[in-house]
């Protein structure tokens, strides 16, 4: 049978392929003492208990102390949560992560008379306090939790929905740990015919395989084992559900996706018109899958042809070294300072390149206020994805690197609405890029397929994630069940939807609605989808307009959360209230759909 490729354990890494935490804490021992520090200052939040009527410089000094506290947390928290996502299986990290939560919601406890005492007071009495001196660096955070009053419970209740932090984690924590520790999915032959261990994080290099056995095999070992746990995922993922429905009553909110839009300030009708948008436009998407057939010379297309490129003979390949530079290239528009600060984190020891064994899959940024703005990657130099994957993670970290050296710490940690611009921006600047520089007709036809893909994923997939999210929770908030079938069901007649009357679906493919993480932490997708759309133009906006469009978007960047998201993004240049960024988008994936068809048609001439 040959040799099996398994990935490598943790210890066996190279340091200079791992990220450096030093800018955090240098050593867990760092860590231990300032965590033992943080925990003894618990205490420190009695002394301001039933006073803050007393004036605003009591009021003041308890905002402060607060801030400190949540700041010296924020890093205590990142650099556990970094360790424990190099390996899901190491105890060590784990038992640390568990003590940091559990003193957190201890301090979440304590803390949690602030907002109802605070909003006990007359709203005359707080606009005469903000208007003190003392309370100048603390006026945003006081207007943003008077909004928050007719959400906000007594000092009792409060406290109550604050012991339950950790306990309403145990659904979304409990399936990451399936899926990343103890899933097993075996092993399965690649396009080399060598035996490769089957892993959330090789599972989507397997996908882009040009050998269609290999991708079908993937794909059905694969959701096996999903199969054989599902009634433990819908257990799970109804759960997380009931937890959001949950809060969202007992704070009053009309619903939970209510609720959820809640603190970015953005109305219902958001959500709802990108859904109708991307829904008018799907008759492109089912002309995009025929025309993906037809190239791909396949009687039928299932779910694991989707993510091939159609020019399949056509062999991209990038190392580390040379992915940065590509990227730092293509974002020479953004200006010297953003390329010098990126390219050193990126050439330096931001980043966790590569997968080891027990990693977290996927990719993700994790910026803070003290620390770097480090990078996840399970970097694959033979998959061009990966490469606009970097690039994606850049735009979030360089958005906190901004963010955090022109905002105070409690204004700097932007939203994720506003995150998910700032990273699809850098991926259009370098889609451009490459089209710019394309050889010929052939690789502008693989670049543009890419392109159609990176938007179907983006904006109509994470549009297709968002309808469950409603729908489900709509479900539950009517007091209908959620079974394993019905969650299913829901799901079979999106895809049929989304993938059009002539797509082969594999029945296993309803099983991706317990795989998805963000469903266990909901109401998030959508954001990808705004966030390509507003990137698409203001990616247009800077690279055909001059400095003061530049000067936009570096302040967008450096906003923090100083402004409700909507109003960054108007600062910026676009309005997302308004259905034309995506209707804009949607138009140019039409466009893209074209052209391909165009460039396809001629090679075959």
């Amino acid at each position: 049978m040959g040799q099996v490729k398994k990935l490598p354990v943790r210890a066996k890494v190279k340091s200079g392929d791992t990220w450096n935490l030093a800018s955090l804490y240098k050593s867990d021992d760092a860590w231990e003492a300032d965590f033992r520090r943080w925990e003894k200052r618990i205490t420190g939040y009695q002394k301001f208990c039933g006073k803050l009527a007393q004036g605003p410089a009591m009021l003041a000094r308890c905002l402060s102390f607060d801030n400190d506290f949540e700041r010296l947390g924020e890093r205590l928290g990142i650099y556990v949560f970094l360790r424990t996502t190099e390996d899901q299986a190491n105890d060590h990290y784990q038992q640390m992560m568990a003590r940091y939560r559990h003193v957190a919601s201890r301090a979440g406890e304590a803390a949690s008379y602030i907002t109802p005492e605070l909003l006990s007071m007359s709203t005359q009495r707080i606009k005469s306090a903000i208007s003190h001196k003392s309370l100048a660096p603390h006026r945003l955070t006081i207007q943003r939790l008077v909004r928050r009053k007719p959400h906000t419970l007594t000092k009792k209740e409060e406290s109550l929905l604050a012991m339950q932090a950790e306990m309403s984690q145990v659904a979304s924590k409990t399936f990451r740990q399936l899926l990343d520790a103890d899933l097993k999915f075996g092993e399965v032959k690649n396009e080399k015919g060598e035996l490769v261990e089957l892993s959330n994080a090789t599972f989507s290099a397997l996908l882009h395989s040009p050998k269609r056995v290999v991708r079908r095999n993937a794909f059905h070992r694969y959701y096996r084992q999903f199969q054989s746990h599902e009634n433990t995922l819908a257990a799970l993922l109804e759960g997380s559900i009931q937890r959001d429905v949950y809060y969202a009553r007992a704070r009053g909110h009309q619903s939970s996706l209510d609720a959820s839009l809640f603190s970015d300030n953005v109305p219902v009708s958001v959500y709802n018109n990108l859904i109708n948008a991307v829904e008018k436009h799907l008759p492109a998407l089912h002309r995009y899958y025929e025309l993906r057939r037809r190239k791909m010379r396949i009687a039928d297309i299932h779910h694991y042809d989707t993510y091939v490129p159609i020019l399949s003979e056509l062999q991209t390949r990038h190392n580390w070294n040379q992915a940065v530079k590509l990227i730092i290239g293509a974002l020479e528009p953004l200006g010297r300072e953003y390329c010098r600060v990126l390219e050193k984190g990126l050439s330096g020891r931001w980043c966790d390149r590569y997968p080891n064994r027990g990693k977290s899959s996927g990719a993700f940024s994790c910026g803070s206020y003290d620390g770097d703005p480090y990078i996840l990657m399970n970097y694959k130099p033979d998959v061009l994805d990966d490469v606009f994957t970097l690039a994606h993670e850049a735009g979030h970290s360089m958005h906190s690197y901004y963010s955090a050296r022109h905002q105070s710490f409690q204004h700097y940690n932007y939203t994720i609405f506003v995150a998910e611009v700032a990273s699809t921006f850098n991926e259009q600047l370098l889609s451009g890029y490459l089209l710019e520089h394309a050889k010929d007709g052939k690789q502008r036809a693989y670049l543009i397929n890419r392109d159609i893909d990176a938007i179907r994923g983006t904006i109509i997939r994470q549009t297709m994630f968002a309808e469950f999210e409603k729908i489900t929770h709509e479900m539950a908030e009517a007091g209908d069940p959620l079974t394993v079938k019905i969650f299913r069901d829901v799901y079979w007649k999106l895809l049929q939807k989304y993938f059009g009357p002539g797509f082969s679906l594999d029945k296993e493919l309803s099983l991706e609605c317990f795989r998805i993480p963000h469903f266990y932490r909901a109401f998030y997708v959508y954001k990808y989808a705004t966030g390509l759309s507003a990137a698409i133009a203001l990616s247009q906006r800077v690279v055909h307009g001059g400095r003061r469009q530049l000067q936009d978007f570096l302040g967008f960047l450096k906003g923090g959360c100083s402004k409700f998201p909507l109003d960054l993004l108007r600062d910026a240049g676009v309005d997302m209230e308004e259905p034309k960024p995506v209707e804009t988008a949607l138009e140019h994936f039409e466009h893209l759909v074209d052209e391909l068809e165009s460039l396809t048609s001629s090679r075959s001439s």
